[in-house]
């Protein structure tokens, strides 16, 4: 991509209408434990699953939280800090065929036997129990996948069932600043999963099989699961159901936050690029062979981008086409394609007069079985603080 275009679409992003979007927030359910993640299977029941970093799996159902977990990892996870941790349960993804063959998947952080590792991470294939919809089977767990990880931050987490009927998975770059794993950094290290979308089958006898037409298969020196390459920390991505297409937020390094939408074989340019400007090297950066954002924005607005979704939801139709995400610091934003200009609009969502009013921390996104979108939200943060709160987005 020539300098001329690179400086144009970065004006174009720089520019996006910043007209407000009024949306209400309503609680759903709280009382989760530094909740990560909600998702829900089509299997017509309604229910909404949400994820607690320390390894538990909660219903909510009929407006109420199970008192009973659907699963607890807890004893299988790697030590979690006190204070702060990126380690722990960190996604989950139904089999798309969940009403009939009750699989599912999780991804969680667990203690690792190899030296200079910090941990390791875990894709496992879990099953419902025939005699209990609301609870996992006790020993169902197929392990897929470990993947070692050098550092204890930017673990990824986020797996997702594409269209395509595939599973991919989020790895981030194995942690540290700056990505300084090897000459080139994870990122851009084609011979490891770090700092990677992943795309997998999951239907095979083995543990997995790598699908024909994914942009590495067969190519012999790169990690054949490999979708997508340059991220630094995926930290939720998900498919519009209209467009199918694959957003993704990256979480930045000190000064700028990103929103891709990832395709095949593309490498997304860390540690190379920081969202639209360089990074290693600060400057003169080479970059023809990498994809650029969709949109960005600096550490003045946020601190850690949160992916979210398109809503596709009946209740609210006016909503369609609107990617609704977030930050870390409280703040909701959306992306709405502008025809005219050919870029991404990006502006504030009020969800109270003027302002947006999240009390708290906004964690992760989530969306129900009808295409509605939750926020996942924690009041007080830590591994051991009952604060976490559950709002649905709309009018």
């Amino acid at each position: 991509m020539n300098k001329l275009l690179i400086v144009l679409v970065f004006l174009l992003q720089a520019g996006a209408a910043q007209t407000p979007l009024r949306l209400r927030m309503t609680e759903v359910a709280r009382g989760f434990t530094s909740p990560v993640g909600l998702c829900a299977p089509a299997d017509g029941s309604g229910r909404l699953f949400v994820m607690e970093q320390g390894g538990k799996i909660k219903i909510i159902t009929g407006g109420k939280v199970l008192p009973v977990p659907f699963l607890n990892l807890s004893s299988r996870l790697d030590g979690l800090n006190i204070a702060y941790s990126e380690k722990g349960l960190l996604g989950m993804a139904f089999h798309p065929e969940y009403k009939t063959n009750g699989k599912f998947y999780v991804y969680y952080s667990a203690t690792t036997a190899v030296k200079e590792m910090d941990h390791k991470s875990v894709i496992a294939e879990y099953q419902v129990s025939p005699a209990d919809p609301n609870r996992a089977l006790d020993g169902s767990e197929r392990v897929l996948l470990e993947i070692q990880q050098p550092e204890s931050n930017h673990n990824g987490g986020q797996m997702a069932f594409g269209p395509d009927g595939y599973l991919y998975i989020g790895l981030g770059d194995g942690g540290g600043a700056g990505d300084k794993h090897g000459p080139e950094g994870n990122g851009q290290d084609m011979h490891t999963l770090l700092g990677k979308i992943l795309r997998i089958d999951v239907n095979a006898r083995s543990h997995y099989a790598i699908p024909p037409d994914n942009p590495f298969a067969g190519s012999g020196s790169i990690q054949p699961e490999i979708w997508a390459s340059g991220l630094r920390n995926p930290w939720r991505f998900s498919f519009d159901r209209a467009t199918k297409r694959l957003f993704c937020a990256d979480v930045g390094q000190n000064h700028y936050e990103e929103i891709n939408i990832i395709e095949k074989g593309r490498n997304y340019g860390w540690r190379i690029m920081e969202g639209f400007h360089c990074y290693d090297p600060p400057e003169n950066c080479p970059q023809e062979r990498l994809s650029l954002p969709i949109a960005e924005y600096d550490h003045k607005e946020g601190v850690s981008v949160i992916g979210g979704y398109v809503y596709r939801g009946m209740e609210f139709p006016s909503l369609h086409g609107y990617y609704l995400f977030g930050d870390w610091n409280g703040v909701l934003w959306y992306l709405k394609y502008n025809e005219n200009s050919k870029a991404w609009d990006r502006g504030p969502i009020y969800t109270g007069r003027d302002k947006n009013e999240i009390d708290g921390k906004i964690n992760s996104f989530g969306e129900d079985e009808e295409g509605n979108v939750y926020v996942v939200t924690q009041k007080l943060f830590g591994p051991k603080s009952p604060t976490g709160i559950i709002y649905k987005l709309g009018y």
